[in-house]
């Protein structure tokens, strides 16, 4: 029984108790006590319930406490808790289920439409900075987590190979070639310096969108290899030139103004986002006067590109400098697709790199940032991950590279990957004097306080999962999994699990961490971190 089960089985007793209709018991929910009661699982529920009921909340709590039924044991608490403690049965049948990876119920793994997910889509006129791993850990972890909990998902990288910042690349390689300085706004990286030494010889002829088709396609490649060792593929990368040669930004246009929404003014083609639609402070310019089209309108033409392939909701993952580009993105696509299909896009907040006591300023412009390939190659992929899967989406995050290359458990995800490598040396010795979690039996076994707080941790990882699809962030996993890491310490430092005097105890004990050691190596790969056997 999973824990949201449990939960709703609890809200229909209560409704049934005290003669509720479900929309009066809609605020019953199951929460985890404070870390100083010694309670399994919380109800507050009484307190928020004593307007309806008319009752004082203890004496609601009493009544709850003592009619409620299930696989524990209740207790109300002044002013008006019940703490549940679960039975050690429970605990350990539903451990079984956590190893198989049954994280939701039936119907809650059959959901309904289909989800595209974009991020990254770094413009191919640099390496990938900082930003573009916090967005790629963002958008492959979400991608991760959603398919674990149902959803069909698929990923996208739209490449902007189209445009002013393509032709000022070709622009800035082209002046690298030839020994000089790249235009004032143009790309001044020494990447662009290594790319013009291996042109051929016959680059001296070339036009400068030859050398743009040059440069994109290198650093095109570089950024798919940078992905990759990243631990992120996506389904599909999509190229804007496709666009062009579909005509859709021509067709979105045709739309809009078929629909009232676009209008020409001073030469150029307006989209009408600030009048009845009040979505945007000011109307934007979708064709300009040279007759050229904003990235705005090619935007439009891409996310319509979506809705035809079938997506019923989008998902973009943006950087904070595209803050302001929302607002106008949803009154379009608000006009052309109507209240049907979904779009969402996720904000992350930049990245500052820190050494010792020195942040480090970046410009992706100026050539001044280090790649994301140069971070992974210093700390490794799995620190880089874990860091940038540590916070929320809207919080800033200072990326501690000290801290990352340290070997101790300051670093929180060597802590955590300890504890899976502790736990396969521990299944290694149980192997040697012939132990094996399989040989358990559960009948009248049970457990001490550490063990019982072991399992009802994994238990409640379902609601982890749950809170990250609520705030599109997989941070909840990795604070989820350093008090985890920390329960298992706790634990170790105190019990012997491998005792060739007390087998049962120790098969006891092998069966929980085998469920913590399952646990811990799919809680790593929604992260795309690794559980190492050993360290």
């Amino acid at each position: 029984m999973k824990l949201s089960v449990l939960e709703k089985e609890l809200k229909k007793q209560a409704a049934e108790i005290f003669g509720l209709s479900a929309e009066q018991t809609e605020g019953f929910v199951l929460s985890v006590p404070p870390s100083h009661i010694s309670a399994h699982i919380s109800i507050a529920w009484p307190i928020s319930s004593a307007k309806i009921l008319r009752r004082p909340p203890a004496k609601i709590a009493a009544e709850l406490a003592e009619k409620l039924r299930g696989p524990f044991t209740a207790e109300a608490i002044p002013p008006g808790f019940v703490n549940l403690r679960l039975d050690d049965g429970f605990l350990l049948g539903e451990a079984v289920k956590l190893m198989e990876k049954e994280y939701f119920s039936e119907e809650e793994n059959r959901r309904a439409g289909k989800i595209n997910l974009e991020f990254v889509s770094a413009n191919p006129t640099g390496p990938m900075h900082l930003a573009s791993g916090r967005g790629a850990t963002l958008g492959d972890s979400l991608a991760r987590i959603m398919r674990a909990s149902g959803y069909k998902v698929e990923t996208e990288f739209y490449v902007n190979d189209a445009g002013h910042q393509v032709a000022m690349l070709g622009e800035s390689l082209k002046a690298r070639y030839n020994k000089q300085e790249p235009p004032e706004n143009g790309y001044h990286g020494d990447y662009l310096v290594d790319m013009a030494a291996e042109l051929p010889p016959e680059a001296s002829g070339w036009e400068v969108k030859r050398f743009s088709d040059y440069a994109v396609n290198k650093m095109l490649a570089r950024h798919k290899a940078d992905m990759e060792a990243f631990g992120v593929r996506f389904s599909r990368w999509f190229l804007e030139t496709d666009l062009h040669k579909a005509k859709a930004p021509e067709k979105a246009l045709a739309e809009l103004e078929k629909r009232g929404a676009a209008y020409k003014k001073d030469g150029a083609v307006w989209f009408g986002s600030s009048s009845e639609l009040k979505s945007d402070d000011k109307d934007r310019v979708l064709v300009k006067q040279d007759g050229s089209n904003t990235y705005f309108l090619n935007d439009i033409a891409y996310h319509l590109n979506k809705f035809s392939r079938g997506f019923s909701t989008l998902i973009d993952i943006w950087g904070a400098d595209h803050h302001g580009y929302v607002p106008r993105l949803e009154a379009a696509l608000k006009v052309l697709a109507g209240e049907n299909e979904t779009f969402r896009v996720i904000i992350h907040q930049q990245v500052a790199l820190k050494r010792g006591e020195a942040v480090i300023k970046m410009s992706k412009r100026s050539g001044e940032f280090i790649s994301l390939k140069d971070l992974t190659e210093e700390v490794g992929t799995d620190a880089c991950r874990f860091f940038f899967a540590s916070r929320g989406p809207n919080t800033h995050l200072n990326f501690d590279v000290d801290l990352a290359k340290r070997r101790s458990n300051d670093n929180p995800v060597f802590y955590v990957q300890y504890v899976h490598a502790r736990i396969c040396s521990i299944f290694a010795k149980a192997a040697e004097c012939g132990m094996t979690a399989d040989n358990f039996d559960a009948g009248g076994a049970e457990l001490n306080d550490e063990e019982r707080l072991l399992l009802v941790k994994l238990l409640w990882f379902e609601k982890v999962l749950k809170d990250c699809l609520r705030d599109f962030s997989p941070h909840h996993i990795t604070t989820y999994l350093t008090e985890l890491a920390a329960l298992f310490h706790s634990f170790y430092d105190k019990y012997k699990v491998v005792d060739e005097d007390n087998r049962k105890v120790s098969e006891q004990r092998l069966y929980i961490l085998k469920a913590v050691g399952s646990l811990l190596s799919s809680a790593l790969s929604l992260l795309g971190v690794s559980a190492p056997d050993r360290m």
